[in-house]
C-alpha cells in the first residue's frame, strides 16, 4: 500500500512539474485569496488568468469580519531583469462588499487600485504575489483605506 501510495504521488508531482512552464510564465493560476490591513482580515479563492505576456486578470471572493467581498482585478505585468520568475504589476478593479451594520445588510462598491509584485516558482507549479491595494468604498457607508494589502498563494496550469 505504501509503494502504490509513493509512486502515486512521485508520478502526480513528475506530472505537474512537466506541466509546468520552464521561462517561469504561467497561463492560470488558482489558489488562495488574502486581504488584510487595517480593519477586517479577509480570506477566500482566488483565480489569476493571463490573457498575453503582459495583461492578466485576477477574481477573488473573500469572507471575513462579516463581510463577503467579490472583486475583479486586471493587471499589467513587467518582467524584472535578472530575476527569473519575477514581474512587477499595476492595476486594479472594481469590487463588491457584502456586510452585516446592525440589523440590516448593505452593500457598498469598492474602487481597488493595485501595485505588486508576482512570483512564479521555476520550475515549480506555485505562484505567489503581493500587492498594496488602497480601497474606497462608495455607498452609505463611504470611506478609503490606504493600509489595505493583499497577498495570493496559487497552484499554475
Amino acid at each position: 500500500m505504501k509503494k502504490l501510495l509513493f509512486t502515486i504521488i512521485a508520478s502526480a508531482a513528475f506530472l505537474t512539474m512537466n506541466l509546468s512552464n520552464a521561462n517561469a510564465q504561467y497561463k492560470n493560476a488558482l489558489g488562495l485569496g488574502i486581504d488584510f490591513g487595517n480593519g477586517a482580515t479577509l480570506v477566500g479563492p482566488s483565480f489569476k488568468h493571463f490573457f498575453n505576456s503582459q495583461g492578466a486578470g485576477q477574481l477573488e471572493l473573500l469572507f471575513g469580519g462579516n463581510s463577503t467581498r467579490l472583486q475583479a482585478f486586471y493587471q499589467h505585468h513587467g518582467n524584472i531583469a535578472g530575476a527569473n520568475g519575477l514581474k512587477w504589476y499595476v492595476g486594479g478593479g472594481p469590487g463588491l462588499n457584502f456586510f452585516s451594520a446592525g440589523p440590516y445588510d448593505q452593500t457598498n462598491f469598492l474602487l481597488i487600485p493595485q501595485a505588486g509584485l508576482d512570483f512564479k516558482i521555476p520550475g515549480a507549479p506555485i505562484q505567489m504575489n503581493f500587492d498594496w491595494r488602497p480601497t474606497a468604498w462608495i455607498g452609505d457607508n463611504s470611506d478609503f483605506e490606504a493600509g489595505r494589502f493583499g497577498f495570493g498563494f496559487r497552484f499554475t496550469f
